[in-house]
């Protein structure tokens, strides 16, 4: 295996050591090193799934679940697929907490590497470029579920220890892969949402500062605000910088029904689309540094036949990033069905053993990604009845009083006793067993979606 080359910030483009023009192509490992509930088909956040399959399989079972999960769910063969479909890079989605726990601040855990450290160079072994996105920090830097957050305060704005402890973890991450040049750079904050818009600008300056302190080479992949998508809190670019932004089409995860075609009251087509890229990106074009959509992608909803419009969609989106030179990550690369490039089968012993709280989740809403309200409106109308009455202009950060509700009352109120049927789910099984469940995540035991795979490859190739 050939050393993949070092990569760099030059002007508006990535550039390898022999100053060549590299434009990124990748996908995120999103529901692995960082969890969540739509992913891999949990209620909540992922401290509250993991505190339920502990109570239910006990401490070796629990062990041998998570180890034969982690080991398996990104391993060679996975590797090796992204490398058919023509994938240069990926996106590695980490937790805090397999570095350092809340109980002991500023201690790292060197347990937590092995992973991060083994799926690295299995991808360079195939070509392909490694950005490790730290996707949940501590005290939580958005109000949602994937920064494995079980309120919707975003703590990490409010308390300095939250970003001291951010970074050292930066630092110590950024020793360890400074002479790496297969980790193409560092995602720091994944989908940051910084109520006042005031905190952000210092706090990746003084992260910048730290970062460079122990490693001066490796580019940063910087998010804007409210979940990356505002870049008015920042000013001049800093060196050797991405500004990344995520690109997510109405049509794609909304309740769509066509594309072109109209969503929530707006027609989308590919225009519509450019024009919307193009608002996004306009910090990167008017500073003159590199585009990367850290995030985008359609959903593929499992309760009807695939949608062939939600592909259009998607190789609209692939034709103009390529139009515009913008390199990009998709969203998922494997999960239960929804988005993933690949999927548990549906027979699977996993998908099986939950399928009765699948379809609670499906009732009752309580995923925010591909959930419906539909079964709980009973509840959230007279919510909706009271605020048009009583506070008819609330509308609270960061997108408004509906999904503030639903975050309450569907993610949050429904979702915690909703955690507590999952690990009941699990009750009586082996520490045997619960190796065999966690094993239909690896890639001989899931379902490549053909279709998609040939829309990347037919672009990628």
């Amino acid at each position: 295996m050939a050393e993949l080359p070092w990569l760099r910030v030059d002007g508006p483009r990535l550039v390898d050591e022999g100053g060549s023009t590299v434009t990124l192509h990748g996908v995120g490992i999103g529901g692995w090193l960082n969890m969540e509930n739509f992913i891999t088909g949990y209620p909540g956040t992922e401290q509250q799934h993991r505190d339920a399959l502990r109570r239910a399989l006990g401490e070796e079972g629990y062990a041998r679940f998570f180890d034969t999960f982690l080991s398996g769910f990104f391993a060679e063969a996975d590797a090796a697929h992204l490398a058919s479909l023509g994938f240069d890079s990926v996106r590695i989605p980490v937790n805090y907490r397999h570095f350092e726990d809340d109980l002991a601040p500023f201690r790292l855990r060197e347990e937590g590497f092995a992973h991060l450290d083994r799926v690295i160079a299995e991808l360079a072994r195939h070509g392909i470029y490694s950005i490790i996105d730290l996707h949940a920090l501590p005290g939580c830097q958005n109000q949602h579920w994937h920064s494995d957050n079980p309120t919707h305060i975003a703590a990490f704005w409010q308390h300095r220890q939250f970003q001291d402890r951010a970074v050292w973890l930066w630092e110590a991450i950024a020793d360890r892969y400074r002479d790496r040049p297969e980790v193409a750079g560092y995602n720091p904050v994944n989908e940051p949402a910084d109520p006042s818009g005031e905190l952000i600008g210092p706090f990746y300056q003084r992260l910048e500062r730290a970062i460079r302190a122990v490693d001066d080479r490796h580019i940063l992949f910087l998010d804007g605000n409210r979940y990356a998508t505002d870049f008015s809190a920042f000013t001049e670019p800093l060196p050797n910088t991405v500004y990344s932004t995520h690109d997510y089409a109405l049509p794609g995860i909304a309740s769509g029904t066509g594309y072109p075609g109209v969503t929530r009251g707006e027609y989308v087509d590919r225009g519509v689309l450019e024009k919307t890229f193009l608002r996004r990106t306009e910090y990167m074009r008017r500073t003159g540094t590199p585009v990367w959509i850290g995030e985008f992608g359609p959903v593929y909803p499992t309760d009807r036949p695939l949608e062939e419009w939600r592909l259009r969609l998607l190789a609209d989106q692939l034709d103009i990033y390529r139009e515009h030179g913008a390199s990009w990550s998709l969203w998922t690369y494997k999960d239960i069905g929804l988005q993933g490039l690949v999927h548990a089968r549906p027979d699977s012993p996993y998908l099986d053993r939950i399928s009765d709280v699948l379809e609670a989740k499906h009732r009752l809403g309580t995923d925010s990604w591909g959930g419906s309200d539909a079964g709980v409106r009973a509840i959230l109308d007279p919510v909706d009845e009271v605020f048009d009455r009583e506070f008819p202009d609330f509308d609270p950060y960061p997108w408004g009083r509906r999904q503030y509700v639903a975050g309450l009352v569907r993610h949050t109120l429904l979702s915690e006793p909703l955690a507590e049927r999952f690990g009941r789910a699990f009750a009586g099984v082996g520490p045997d067993e619960a190796e065999r469940l966690a094993a239909s995540f690896r890639f001989e035991n899931c379902v490549e979606r053909t279709a998609l795979s040939a829309v990347l490859r037919a672009h990628l190739t």
